[in-house]
């Protein structure tokens, strides 16, 4: 299981530690004894949840690609959830209490609301994927990381978005691979006029027969695609 915290920094405001934005949105769960952390969830110098849906999943993953968890977790809603005003182009940093631990790819989508975040549910074929974090070959190493930082695209439309991080765990090829999931709300501004694509519907974004879905990271493990869209570019 996973906890991952997203840091969502104003570029003009940002100040560096170490390489990473200290002005940033995060999303961070305490271990609970015999957990792993799994979830983003907090801002940098935030309350805990105050740009992060607040999930009613624990630490447990979404495992049923059908389901409509699979978008921003079980129980996350906009209600009471603020929405992080953020220039285009900025670096977001999501961070854990600790290192990804169940080997797998980490993917960043966003998806722009019709009008507020806060009443978006991410219906639709609205999802384009910003990021992904995959393995090194060759030896198939996984980037399993506290932090991971990156830049919104400059060329998006200003307005309100859900900016979702996924990870996938496919540490064990015997079962379902497991979907650990949060969404932070932003409203961009200083942004282009690109329409990126393609866009995705979540559920339905991913199949069951995908090789990224299904591959056995222990046996002949060379390469790998990661589930999911391209990603878009400006």
């Amino acid at each position: 299981m996973r906890i991952f915290t997203l840091y969502a920094g104003l570029l003009a405001l940002a100040s560096h530690v170490s390489g990473h934005c200290k002005n940033s949105l995060h999303s961070m769960r305490r271990m609970r004894p015999n957990t792993h952390p799994d979830i983003f969830q907090q801002l940098n110098t935030n309350p805990t949840y105050q740009y992060i849906r607040k999930n009613t999943n624990m630490n447990s993953p979404v495992i049923d690609l059908a389901s409509k968890d699979l978008r921003c977790n079980v129980g996350a809603t906009g209600a009471g959830t603020d929405t992080l005003p953020i220039t285009a182009g900025s670096p977001l940093t999501f961070t854990l209490d600790q290192a990804v631990y169940h080997q797998g790819p980490v993917s960043v989508y966003m998806a722009k609301a019709p009008g507020k975040a806060s009443d978006f549910d991410g219906s639709g074929d609205v999802w384009f994927k910003i990021l992904d974090i995959g393995p090194k070959f060759p030896g198939g190493t996984w980037d399993l990381k506290q932090k991971y930082t990156f830049n919104l695209p400059k060329c998006i439309t200003n307005g309100d978005y859900l900016v979702r991080i996924q990870s996938l765990a496919i540490h064990n090829p015997g079962s379902t691979p497991q979907f650990y999931i949060s969404c932070a709300q932003v409203t961009v501004s200083g942004g282009g006029s690109s329409d990126l694509g393609p866009k995705v519907a979540i559920p339905g974004a991913f199949k069951a027969t995908d090789p990224g879905y299904t591959a056995n990271i222990y046996n002949g493990f060379t390469s790998y695609t990661v589930p999911g869209p391209p990603v878009a570019s400006c």
